[in-house]
């Protein structure tokens, strides 16, 4: 199928079924409850994070040519995605989300052939990182969404593949029910969802070049961009007070720019900019 219509059909998807999510939210109590860390004042529900993985079955099952490596992909992100929803539920500890997503991305390196274990760790690693840091960047509307739909864009244009345009487009339609006013939240299984396929994605298109370890991590750090380097940052920035990696907090770096006066639409053009920065540096860096 041409590009234009896959784009379409799954902008529809996104844009559409995202109402119906909503309302089953409502019915079962999927709301997410203002907090003293979140800029909403009303209960929202989490709706959206369905609406993506619904659609990205849909594509994997209905409309790909059904690759190994995309089944390994459509796989570990059904299971990052029911664990989000049943953190959701259940407020899972944080030790028991990370085994989740050690499985999941452990379940991404079925798709690598032959590397060393460095190479396999630092992979494994990435995966599981990435997962977590959309859940740490998704702290106003729209930016999870806008970080995934800038990474991919880039991957899809770098690797001239289309598997990443349904997912894209249904962060698209998604978008119009997130920003600026959200009537909906990914939850956190959505926001694994995307973190954990940007991953696999980005994995799965820069394993042909057969990148030496110091610059696969230069690289990997660049495509994750904001997502990443803030949570390397918050992480580096807990431990150093002595409290858990995992521990809340507003010091993220959108949190910093709205305590600095900016609006939330400023914040979301401000961090879009430096992600744009960042993958242009994962550009240059391997054109060299």
């Amino acid at each position: 199928m041409k590009p234009f219509w896959l784009f379409l059909i799954f902008l529809l998807w996104g844009g559409g079924m995202t109402p119906i999510a909503i309302m089953l939210a409502e019915r079962y109590g999927m709301m997410d409850y203002p907090d003293q860390r979140k800029i909403h004042r009303a209960p929202v529900p989490r709706g959206a994070g369905l609406v993506l993985w619904s659609g990205l079955l849909m594509w994997a099952l209905l409309f790909a040519r059904v690759s190994f490596e995309l089944r390994i992909i459509v796989t570990g992100a059904t299971i990052v995605f029911f664990a989000g929803y049943l953190d959701d539920m259940l407020s899972l500890s944080p030790f028991g989300r990370l085994v989740v997503h050690f499985f999941a991305a452990a379940v991404s390196l079925l798709m690598v052939g032959q590397q060393d274990a460095l190479h396999m760790g630092v992979l494994l690693f990435w995966v599981a990182g990435v997962t977590n840091a959309y859940n740490f960047i998704d702290g106003i509307n729209g930016l999870a969404l806008s970080m995934a739909f800038l990474s991919l864009s880039f991957i899809g244009w770098m690797s001239a593949s289309t598997e990443v345009v349904p997912v894209i487009a249904m962060i698209a339609g998604v978008f119009f029910w997130n920003f600026p006013r959200a009537r909906t939240f990914l939850g956190d299984g959505g926001v694994y969802l995307l973190g954990y396929f940007t991953a696999a994605v980005t994995m799965l298109w820069l394993l042909p070049m057969d990148l030496g370890i110091y610059k696969l991590c230069a690289v990997l750090l660049f495509v994750g961009g904001v997502p990443v380097i803030d949570t390397l940052a918050a992480i580096v920035r807990r431990v150093a007070a002595g409290k858990s990696p995992f521990y809340p907090d507003r010091s993220h770096i959108h949190h910093r720019l709205l305590d600095k006066g900016l609006s939330p639409f400023g914040v979301l053009m401000a961090l879009s900019f430096l992600q744009i920065v960042s993958l242009s540096c994962a550009y240059l860096l391997l054109r060299l």
